[in-house]
Parts: structure tokens; C-alpha cells; sequence
């Protein structure tokens, strides 16, 4: 294996895509459904009627078999990584990709669904408010992490 160079970038890769199902589902559970700060569709159709609860389920399973979709996608991505002689296996890297992609959902989901398309807001019932920044701030923050992670794995003499 000395003659060939290893690559992490299909562990980086998978590490992504596992990482926006991974954001997806902390999102989901821990805000639609532990905090139940907001729904998929709570500032265009509020969940103070069943009729508007019912419309807010349907939507948060549709965005809850999105991220499942992303998870296994990046369990596929990993699978096919793990198998490759030319794919460094790096915990660090993955780590850090996972980290990445996880920031990467925040922010996109944060920038689409709360600022562009005002689907909900962070905390519902304040509306657009700080907690929308700071949802794009952690996105940022843990890409940042993750890539200083990716980076230093990459840097690392291999043993």
C-alpha cells in the first residue's frame, strides 16, 4: 500500500451525507417533537387546531423520511468507503465530516425554511427572532469544526 496514495474523500463524503440526516433527525426530535418549539409548517399553518396539528404531522414525517433517506444514504456512501483499499479509514476524518454535514443542514435548512420561506421559526412562538441567527451561527461553528477535523486527519503521517 506504500505505492498508493490513500484518500479520505469518500469517508469525508459519507461522513457528510451522514451528518445532514444525522442534524436532521436532532432537529426533528428534539425540536418538532421533546421541545415542540416548531413544526415543519408552524408559521404558514399553526398547530392550535387539530386540523392544523394533523397538517404539521404529515409534514414533519415527510421531513423525518428525508433525513432517514440522508442517513442511509451516508451508511451506503460509508459501506462502499470501509471497502476501498485506497480510502484512508480515519475516525477523525469521518468524525469531523459527520460534523460538517450537520452543520451543513443547519444552515441550509435554517437559511431556506426560516428566513427565505419562513416555513417556521426556531422558537414558534417568538417568531423570527435571535434563536433563527444563532441556528445558523451552530451551522457554521460545527462546518468549521468539522473541517479543521477533515484537515488535520489529512495532514497526519499515516503509521
Amino acid at each position: 500500500m506504500a505505492d498508493r496514495m490513500l484518500t479520505t474523500k469518500p469517508l469525508t463524503s459519507a461522513g457528510m451525507v451522514l451528518g445532514i440526516g444525522m442534524g436532521g433527525f436532532v432537529d426533528g426530535i428534539v425540536f418538532h417533537q421533546i421541545l415542540q418549539l416548531h413544526n415543519m409548517l408552524s408559521a404558514q399553518i399553526p398547530t392550535d387546531t387539530l386540523v392544523g396539528a394533523k397538517t404539521n404531522m404529515v409534514w414533519d414525517g415527510l421531513f423525518h423520511t428525508m433525513v432517514w433517506i440522508a442517513t442511509a444514504s451516508g451508511i451506503v456512501l460509508l459501506w462502499k468507503a470501509v471497502k476501498r483499499p485506497d480510502v484512508l479509514l480515519s475516525g477523525r476524518a469521518l468524525f469531523g465530516s459527520t460534523l460538517f454535514g450537520f452543520g451543513l443542514f443547519n444552515l441550509v435548512e435554517g437559511i431556506v425554511d426560516h428566513h427565505i420561506l419562513s416555513l417556521h421559526h426556531v422558537y414558534e412562538r417568538l417568531g423570527f427572532s435571535v434563536w433563527d441567527y444563532v441556528f445558523l451561527a451552530s451551522g457554521v461553528a460545527l462546518m468549521l469544526t468539522g473541517s479543521l477535523m477533515i484537515r488535520d486527519a489529512r495532514s497526519r503521517p499515516i503509521s
